[in-house]
C-alpha cells in the first residue's frame, strides 16, 4: 500500500495572473510533492503591472471553506496569505486556535505595486489574535516596521524586529531582507537562536510573488515532516531557482517559474 501524499493548506488571496496568491501557493505545493487545498480570501483584479480592484470575501465564506478541506483531507501544514480585513482575520484566527498543525502566517499588507491587501484596522487583529496561534511569521523588511512599529533597515534590525514579533505569539519568525542591497539575507529567529539565510542576489524585474512562493515552499516542506530550518533552506533555494528561470512574461512585475527545478 502507497504512503499518503502530505497535504497542505493555503488560506490567501487570488491572484489572476498566477504570480501570487492562491495560484503561486498550489503551484509551489505541487512542485514540493505535496497535495494542495485552497481556501480564497478574496479576489484580486490585477496582472504584472498593477492591481485594479480588491474584493474580499464574507468572513463566514472563508470560514466554511477553511472547515470543509479540515474535516474531509485534513492538512498536515497550512499557510495564510492576504486576509484582507479585520472580520476575516478573526475567523481564521477562530479556527487557527485549533488546528493541529503547524500555521505558517505571511503577513501581506501590500501588494508588489503598493497596493493594500490588509486594511488598517486588521493589523491589530492580527497581531492580538493571530499571532498567538501562529508557528512561523514570514514578514518582509517593510511588514516588519509596520507590525514593530520601528524602521527595519539591515540584519540587526531585523534581528530585533524577529524579537519583537515573536513577543506576540509566534514560536517562530522568518524576517525577510530580500529588499535589502547585496545578498539576499532573511534572519530567522526560532527557539532563542538567530539563523541567517543568504542567496546571492539575480538581477531581475521578474520577482512578483516572491514572497508568497518562499512561505509557500516553508509550509509544503513542514507538511512533509522536514524540520524548520531545513524547510527554509529548501524554501530559498527553490526561489532563487525560479527567480533564476523566470518565464519573462508580462509587461511589469513577472512571474517566478514555478516549475524550476532545486
Amino acid at each position: 500500500m502507497s504512503t499518503p501524499k502530505p497535504v497542505a493548506l493555503s488560506i490567501a488571496g487570488s491572484d489572476p495572473s498566477g504570480g501570487a496568491g492562491i495560484q503561486a501557493d498550489l503551484k509551489t505545493f505541487h512542485q514540493f510533492g505535496v497535495y494542495g487545498e485552497a481556501a480564497i480570501t478574496l479576489i484580486t483584479v490585477q496582472n504584472t503591472r498593477g492591481v485594479e480592484r480588491i474584493e474580499c470575501l464574507a468572513p463566514d465564506l472563508v470560514a466554511d471553506q477553511i472547515r470543509a478541506v479540515i474535516s474531509d483531507i485534513p492538512p498536515a501544514a497550512a499557510k495564510t496569505g492576504a486576509l484582507g480585513n479585520r472580520e476575516i482575520i478573526e475567523a481564521v484566527a477562530g479556527l487557527a486556535a485549533g488546528f493541529p498543525f503547524p500555521l505558517v502566517v505571511d503577513p501581506v499588507i501590500l501588494s508588489k505595486h503598493g497596493a493594500a491587501l490588509l486594511e488598517d484596522d486588521a493589523v491589530e487583529a492580527l497581531k492580538a489574535l493571530l499571532l498567538p496561534h501562529t508557528f512561523l511569521l514570514t514578514p518582509n523588511l517593510d511588514e516588519a516596521a509596520l507590525l514593530t512599529g520601528a524602521e527595519v533597515r539591515n540584519t540587526v534590525d531585523m534581528r530585533k524586529a524577529a524579537e519583537k514579533l515573536a513577543a506576540f505569539g509566534p514560536r517562530a519568525v522568518l524576517v525577510k531582507g530580500g529588499h535589502l542591497k547585496g545578498d539576499a539575507t532573511d534572519v530567522l529567529f526560532y527557539q532563542g537562536q538567530f539563523r541567517e539565510f543568504v542567496s546571492p542576489r539575480i538581477a531581475t524585474r521578474n520577482t512578483h510573488g516572491t514572497g508568497c512562493t518562499l512561505s509557500a515552499a516553508i509550509t509544503a516542506s513542514l507538511a512533509s515532516g522536514v524540520d524548520l530550518e531545513e524547510a527554509v533552506e529548501r524554501a530559498k533555494r527553490y526561489v532563487s531557482a525560479a527567480i533564476r528561470s523566470n518565464p519573462q512574461l508580462g509587461g511589469g512585475a513577472g512571474p517566478l517559474d514555478h516549475h524550476a527545478s532545486f
